[in-house]
């Protein structure tokens, strides 16, 4: 978990599959809380055809890489080595691709489907 502690640049492109693409530009904080690693990112989230916004998301890293919400809920495993994981929120899929390869940068794919979501966010992390 050391590995992810500090600060990080984010990139993030979304493709909606029935609607306009997006963009997130912005860093990514792991800091120590406890025996865990608190997470948050901050940035500018730009939707084509409107205007930019500001955008953040906060969630909680156990050392056995699980990540959880704000609220307590479990929300995924992180592989260690990379590859696959999977939230279910129903009605909607959550899939998740983490890629470690180019270690310090890395790269995060989700794929979300559901009856009102069909979108793939890709985003990369590079260290500060």
């Amino acid at each position: 978990m050391a590995d992810f502690e500090g600060r990080w640049r984010i990139e993030r492109r979304i493709t909606q599959h029935d609607g306009p693409p997006a963009r997130f530009d912005g860093q990514a904080v792991w800091s120590p809380e406890g025996d865990a690693l608190r997470y948050v990112e901050r940035g500018e989230l730009r939707i084509e055809g409107q205007r930019a916004m500001q955008a953040e998301r906060r969630y909680l890293w156990r050392a056995d890489l699980s990540v959880w919400f704000e609220d307590g809920q479990f929300f995924h495993l992180v592989p260690p080595g990379g590859g696959d994981a999977a939230h279910w929120c129903a009605p909607d899929a959550y899939d998740v691709s983490y890629d470690f390869a180019l270690w310090p940068r890395f790269r995060v794919v989700w794929r979300v489907r559901g009856p009102r979501k069909d979108y793939t966010m890709t985003s990369t992390y590079a260290p500060l």
